[in-house]
């Protein structure tokens, strides 16, 4: 009888044993630490539950990856507009320092146009007071020579200048309240000569140049 009674608890044990290995896995398949699911489908069903699946709990890590990958997407995509807006402004910046640089050059050429034009000028200038200097001079020297000596000098001279080296002897005689030279040296040249000069004397040229 007792030995009946310790075979009844042995088997009730084991059975509580085996109930709580079952409820165990069933309990760890659950929250998903093992994969019985297979094996317990039936109960489940049975109770009403939705077993945690290999899938739904990594489920987590492909969305953190998809997070990850769409939030470097747009990452991407800003640096790709910044680097487009950088490349804007610098070929924005291209386009003004070529006109900067096409304005300075241009008024470089106009400054060295207009350093050519003061030049010119200056050296006509210069040129208009050194003749005169000389015409002056030479006036002054003819005026204290014999006539003929003065006339063969006239005679060796182009037209312009004798005129002009002329129109001075008067225009000093003029200032001194002296008679001039002029129409006694004329009278010593050959007429042809003295002919032409005396034209272009009376046709007074407007400057010193202008028959030249």
């Amino acid at each position: 009888m007792a030995k009946s009674n310790s075979i009844g608890k042995t088997i009730v044990l084991l059975f509580l044993v085996l109930i709580l290995c079952i409820a165990g896995l069933l309990w760890f398949d659950f929250l998903g630490v093992i994969h019985v699911k297979k094996l317990f489908a039936p109960v489940y069903k049975a109770i009403g539950l939705t077993p945690q699946t290999s899938v739904t709990a990594t489920s987590s890590k492909p969305l953190m990856a998809d997070i990850d990958m769409d939030r470097l997407e747009k990452q991407r995509e800003a640096n790709e507009l910044y680097l487009q807006e950088i490349e804007k402004r610098e070929a924005d910046l291209e386009i003004v320092e070529k006109k900067n640089e096409q304005i300075a050059a241009e008024l470089e050429n106009r400054e060295k146009s207009l350093e050519e034009r003061e030049k010119t000028f200056n050296n006509t200038v210069k040129k208009y007071d050194d003749r005169e200097v000389n015409i002056v001079q030479i006036a002054a020297d003819l005026e204290g020579m014999q006539p003929r000596n003065a006339v063969e000098i006239l005679l060796k001279m182009d037209d312009q200048l004798a005129l002009d080296v002329l129109r001075k002897v008067d225009e000093r005689a003029k200032a001194a309240g002296t008679a001039s030279m002029v129409s006694y040296w004329l009278s010593l040249m050959p007429a042809d000569r003295a002919a032409v000069i005396e034209r272009k004397r009376q046709s007074k040229p407007l400057s010193l140049g202008d028959d030249e």
